[in-house]
């Protein structure tokens, strides 16, 4: 399936000179929906995967089917103040300035394998952050998953050498 006939182009959003790929006309398509997640499903079956991370807040969208339909937990990254218990957090630099992820401290249990589930890899630094957070649990990170790659940004240099699928390249 073309997955990109399922993606708008927002030019200058949220600033001048981002091309925002917006994947809402995605989840509004109940095959295309489905069958993304499938194939997400399927990269996970294969790497044995304990529970799915996603941040917030695309990461939801993904990465909660994901664990549903391999009958797993989903442990959410979240900006800071939004988690109700204790929290380990991370910063991290993204397209267009700095930022916080939080996660809960029990939220990876040690050992755990985890795959990292999110809409976009851009410039990697959420993918990163979320790594260390997962890393600092005793986690460890069996692969990533994403609709959609920005090649440009370069984003999968700054994540390093950990397993990935990417459904989509722009």
């Amino acid at each position: 399936m073309d997955l990109k006939k399922y993606i708008a182009t927002i030019p200058d959003y949220p600033e001048k000179g981002v091309m925002f790929r917006d994947i809402s006309p995605l989840m509004a398509d109940g095959n295309a929906y489905s069958y993304a997640i499938r194939e997400i499903v399927q990269y996970a079956i294969d790497k044995k995967i304990d529970v799915i991370v996603g941040p917030e807040a695309r990461g939801f969208i993904v990465g909660c089917p994901v664990a549903f339909d391999l009958g797993i937990g989903f442990a959410p990254v979240r900006k800071p103040g939004k988690l109700p218990r204790e929290v380990i957090e991370a910063q991290y630099e993204k397209e267009y300035g700095f930022d916080t992820l939080t996660m809960h401290a029990d939220a990876i249990k040690p050992g755990q394998r985890v795959l990292i589930v999110d809409d976009l890899l851009a410039t990697g630094g959420t993918v990163k952050a979320t790594i260390e957070l997962i890393e600092k649990l005793g986690g460890i990170v069996a692969g990533c998953a994403f609709l959609i790659e920005l090649d440009d940004l370069k984003g999968r240099e700054k994540i390093g050498d950990y397993a990935y699928k990417v459904l989509m390249h722009y």
